[in-house]
């Protein structure tokens, strides 16, 4: 049962997930939500006394295999780490899901942004999906099933301003589209979710402030003001990543999902819209006057 004493539904019994950033927030909460349907979970997290915590927690509330370990989880060895718990006793490691990062600087923009920590930003998005995912698909290739979901934002499209937070998860998105398309013969499926969740990351004055700001500035609308000033807590989005992680999914991949309260939504793919054609063969190229007039046609 979970917390709330609902029945979950779905079971993973005798399955293990392993989950980065689930000491606190988004985390924590497709920890617990993996949990209480009985799955094996190997979380991590930078802060040993927050990490401790959690698992003492979902251990006292769980009949699966409840482990931790600590550190960042852009470091290989905590990667390496988090894998080898997960294929400790008789369960099947199901998949990896990646949830760890941290806050855009407050009042970070390109024009005060330093070149360190912007590198830490992307150590912290970025960084964080690549050394798990280069640990773990390995083994699910090797097993011949199992998926990777891992945490972008609606950020990634560039609505929130901001430097290495929107270039690290836009990062992810495109790192993890290729990873499907790469893994897919192996049976891999690997998605996306963009969660929209209250946390310490989403709340507090200085980050209402900055929404306000955003909204004041135009870059983001009414609508979205509201969403992010008012989130649903991180329960609400959880079961999206259950639901990725799990055999449910089946066929599903390269997605890049979104979830906040009620709302469950979907990116499209990209693709570049023609705005003129000639062939190269038989016409010089395009001069900038002419492409001035195909763009704002």
């Amino acid at each position: 049962m979970t917390r709330e004493g609902r029945d979950p539904g779905l079971r993973l019994d005798g399955r293990v997930v392993a989950v980065t950033g689930s000491s606190r927030g988004i985390g924590a909460a497709v920890a617990e939500d993996l949990a209480a349907r009985g799955a094996d979970v190997v979380l991590n997290g930078r802060d040993a006394t927050a990490l401790a915590e959690q698992v003492d927690d979902l251990a006292a509330r769980s009949t699966g295999r409840i482990t931790g370990v600590t550190g960042p989880a852009h470091a290989p060895e905590v990667a390496e780490e988090m894998l080898a718990r997960a294929r400790e006793g008789d369960s099947t490691v199901l998949g990896l899901i990646t949830c760890a990062g941290v806050a855009e600087p407050a009042g970070s923009s390109i024009l005060t942004v330093s070149h360190s920590e912007f590198a830490d930003l992307m150590d912290a998005h970025l960084g964080t999906v690549f050394a798990p995912c280069r640990v773990f698909a390995p083994h699910l290739v090797e097993a011949g099933s199992g998926a990777i979901v891992t945490t972008s934002s609606f950020a990634w499209k560039g609505d929130y301003g901001g430097t290495g937070y929107p270039a690290g998860k836009g990062a992810v998105t495109s790192l993890t589209m290729a990873l499907a398309a790469e893994l897919a013969e192996y049976g891999i499926r690997t998605n996306v979710v963009c969660p929209g969740a209250r946390t310490r990351l989403s709340s507090g004055d200085g980050y209402e402030e900055q929404i306000r700001e955003l909204g004041r500035r135009g870059m983001l609308d009414e609508l979205s003001v509201a969403g992010a000033l008012d989130p649903a807590g991180p329960e609400y989005v959880a079961p999206l990543y259950t639901y990725l992680v799990s055999e449910l999914s089946e066929g599903v991949t390269g997605g890049v999902f979104a979830g906040s309260g009620g709302f469950i939504g979907r990116f499209p793919t990209p693709e570049a819209q023609i705005l003129a054609y000639r062939d190269f063969h038989d016409n010089p190229p395009w001069t900038p006057e002419e492409i001035d007039g195909l763009i704002r046609a």
